[in-house]
């Protein structure tokens, strides 16, 4: 009974770890890294001769202040989540996708291409059909990359951002002629017509600008927890970012599941590109003023977004509500205090070294737990 009770109790302490420890630490850790963060900031708007309380109460006024802010917050969230939730499948697997930027785009020109093809379909088609077409999309360039690395050892770091300016640059060529909108006099404006109503993504009650989109995003950060989590594919998926020799071993096809992840990845970015695109105010592909400003730079921040959630699909939904606010209640600070918008770029950097150097402190806090739990 001893030796059983001793048993016991080790396993009861493991559980403590991995059930209450674990997901504590990922949760209080990070806090306290952006709290620190924040610190630091307020040191920087001191050194600017601006009051950080004030500045602070702006962001936060900014980000969650009424409904509009909270429906702007939401909107500048939902990119950020749609990449960020495909970052995670890609880590998990042992990828590391950075282009999430071409990937949006790509989405966003398939997501396009069917809405101008087939305008008159009923919205209760169109609107799925173009969420799908943004997917495959964005599925595509990601399974470049994958294929590259999987079948001929291509680095996919290097390959997504190459294909983040393939992109930029595919995307100004198809608004400088096959899909631009022919203005007066011959002038030409780097946009598409106005896209079909029956193609717009709903309004969400409450009479602000949030739309349907926001909802997706959330659908799919929880089917990709249930992706990576709670089915067979995401078991292989992560058995194979763990440690693929082993896997191969196992019988499993790395190869596969490495193009599978990016694929699935760039997927998730290409939905975030037709939902820019169907959720705008405008209704229509932009390119005016550069790629980036079209994709809002969301396939960089939302790899943050992912990090700060600790590459889990849904805690990177609360990441990405964190980021978006930042970004909106960021446009009130500068107002506010009259700083420079760098002061905003700034800030955000501050939380992202604080957040991922809190990595590090995680892991060694639970390897002393399990050493602890092991005893």
């Amino acid at each position: 009974m001893g030796a059983q009770g001793r048993i016991s109790g080790g396993e009861s302490q493991t559980l403590i770890v991995n059930r209450i420890l674990r997901p504590l630490a990922g949760l209080v850790v990070p806090l306290i890294a952006v709290a620190a963060a924040l610190a630091v900031g307020a040191v920087m708007m001191l050194l600017l001769g601006a009051n950080p309380l004030e500045g602070y109460r702006a962001l936060i006024g900014g980000a969650v202040g009424d409904s509009a802010a909270l429906a702007d917050t939401a909107l500048r969230a939902m990119p950020l989540m749609l990449v960020g939730v495909g970052i995670c499948v890609a880590f998990r697997a042992g990828v590391i996708n950075i282009g999430g930027e071409g990937q949006i785009i790509l989405g966003a020109i398939a997501s396009t291409v069917v809405a101008l093809a087939l305008p008159d379909l009923p919205r209760i088609i169109l609107v799925p059909l173009v969420l799908i077409a943004g997917a495959v999309g964005g599925g595509f360039w990601g399974a470049i990359p994958g294929a590259l690395k999987a079948y001929a050892g291509v680095n996919e770091i290097l390959s997504t951002i190459m294909l983040n300016i393939i992109a930029a640059q595919f995307l100004s060529f198809l608004l400088q002629d096959l899909l631009i909108e022919k203005g007066e006099n011959g002038i030409k404006i780097q946009q598409t017509q106005r896209l079909s109503e029956n193609s717009h993504l709903p309004l969400l009650p409450g009479g602000t600008r949030l739309h349907l989109g926001v909802l997706v995003a959330i659908l799919v950060a929880v089917l990709g927890y249930f992706l990576l989590f709670r089915s067979a594919r995401g078991l292989r998926l992560r058995s194979v970012g763990h440690n693929p020799d082993a896997s191969r071993y196992a019988g499993m096809e790395v190869n596969k599941s490495v193009v599978e992840a990016l694929a699935l990845s760039g997927a998730c970015s290409g939905i975030g590109g037709a939902v820019l695109v169907f959720g705008s105010t405008s209704h229509r592909l932009i390119a005016e003023g550069g790629a980036a400003g079209f994709t809002q730079s969301a396939g960089f921040n939302g790899i943050v977004a992912a990090l700060f959630g600790g590459l889990h699909p849904i805690y990177t939904i609360f990441s990405s509500f964190l980021f978006g606010g930042m970004l909106t209640g960021g446009v009130d600070l500068q107002r506010e205090l009259q700083v420079p918008s760098a002061m905003i770029v700034a800030l955000n950097g501050l939380i992202v070294i604080f957040v991922v150097s809190s990595l590090k402190l995680q892991k060694r806090l639970a390897a002393r737990w399990e050493v602890q739990a092991s005893a």
